[in-house]
């Protein structure tokens, strides 16, 4: 599971529109690396978008795989 060395959001109070990989892994409770191979394979749940070379997950995707 991913580590965050600061207090994050509930993703039910996040109001940004995308979410960097260590954020958006620890709301999923999976490894960044997970994200990260989903994305290079394009074969997980979510799809994220590339901002400037970066992987960036919608929220909006991540509340509704999850249910939120």
């Amino acid at each position: 599971m991913a580590s965050m060395p600061y207090a994050t959001k509930r993703l039910c109070e996040e109001t940004r529109s995308h979410l960097p990989t260590a954020e958006a892994a620890f709301h999923l409770n999976r490894s960044e690396q997970t994200l990260r191979l989903w994305a290079c394979k394009e074969n997980g749940p979510l799809r994220p978008a590339r901002i400037h070379k970066r992987l960036a997950w919608a929220v909006a995707d991540l509340r509704h795989l999850l249910g939120a």
